[in-house]
């Protein structure tokens, strides 16, 4: 009866039930994947100029759709609870990117492990050793610090965003994620963190990593820009 009336009122309002769902469902999984705790991180998603975010101080896993928050085009709340303080950032984020042209509907801001670990170590992430890493992100760029909740967290950010770098580490609060959707921004975030974790292990446990021989590195990049173009052609 709850939900039936729920789904109503956004119906009235002209809120996405879908959006709303896939903010809660990426919750979940982060939860699930102990890629947050109960109150940091933040994700969010945006259509027709409304942006859907989990609001504040809220456990990921114990989301509900009457709780997330939309915000229209002037930032007024129209439905859910209050947002998350990293609001304009996730804001900020959509701005940078559809500005150079980059079609990003989905914001994932994460306090994972060892992507969080390297931030607080201001390190960027760069392996010559793991094919998968340079052919999917290059590197994972670490920018200086910004004050959490306010639009400097993404100045130094911005020019990475704007030439379509699809995560970047903020220097002391973990990283920010962008994709075509709320999921994909997701799926960077978990490969990521896999990454970072690989490299963690390879460089500062076993003795560091082996890179691929410049040769190899060069073969690598022409099967993959192949790949890359046989799959656009299909599609």
């Amino acid at each position: 009866m709850k939900e039936e009336k729920i789904r109503k009122e956004l119906d009235r309002l002209g809120i996405s039930e879908e959006c709303i769902e896939e903010v809660l469902t990426v919750a979940k999984r982060m939860d699930d994947k102990g890629l947050v705790n109960s109150f940091a991180g933040n994700i969010s998603t945006k259509k027709d100029g409304k942006i859907y975010i989990t609001p504040t101080g809220q456990n990921k896993a114990l989301l509900t759709a009457d709780k997330i928050a939309v915000l229209d085009e002037n930032d007024k709340r129209v439905w859910g609870y209050k947002e998350t303080s990293e609001y304009i950032m996730h804001k900020m984020a959509y701005e940078i990117c559809e500005k150079n042209g980059w079609d990003v509907k989905g914001v994932v801001h994460s306090h994972s492990k060892v992507l969080t670990a390297y931030s607080m170590a201001m390190k960027d992430i760069e392996t010559k050793a793991l094919p998968e890493m340079m052919g999917n992100f290059h590197y994972i760029p670490c920018v200086p610090y910004g004050a959490p909740g306010t639009k400097y967290i993404l100045t130094m950010a911005e020019p990475y965003l704007a030439d379509g770098f699809r995560i970047v580490l903020l220097g002391n609060h973990g990283s920010l994620a962008v994709g075509a959707s709320v999921e994909d921004a997701m799926n960077v975030v978990e490969a990521c963190e896999s990454i970072a974790e690989q490299t963690l292990i390879a460089n500062y446990i076993l003795g560091g990593e082996k890179p691929l021989h410049s040769d190899e590195i060069s073969r690598f990049f022409e099967i993959y820009k192949e790949n890359r173009e046989r799959r656009r052609i299909k599609e």
